[in-house]
């Protein structure tokens, strides 16, 4: 390995990124907060499509300032939405 790599330590947070990664999916897979998560994302859905209809030219960065979401997220939906054809732009 590369001088200043100190593979014990780059085991450790391997492990720790695995176990956190456990508990994610763990939550995930409850079917209480899958429920809250896609009605979050539903509302979440709507707010894009009501913004979109009162801006139809808005872009992803336009968007994301209005409702509070990074850019990499608003980009998430409109990719999302116009997958579904729920948006057609």
């Amino acid at each position: 390995m590369g001088e200043g790599v100190d593979p014990t330590q780059m085991c450790q947070t391997l492990v720790h990124k695995v176990a956190r990664s456990k508990q994610l999916m763990a939550a995930v897979a409850d079917p209480d907060i899958l429920a809250l998560f896609e009605s979050w994302l539903d509302e979440l859905e709507e707010e894009v499509a009501a913004y979109l209809r009162q801006h139809p030219g808005g872009s992803a960065a336009e968007l994301a300032g209005s409702l509070g979401l990074s850019i990499n997220g608003a980009d998430f939906l409109l990719a999302k939405l116009r997958r579904e054809k729920k948006i057609h732009r």
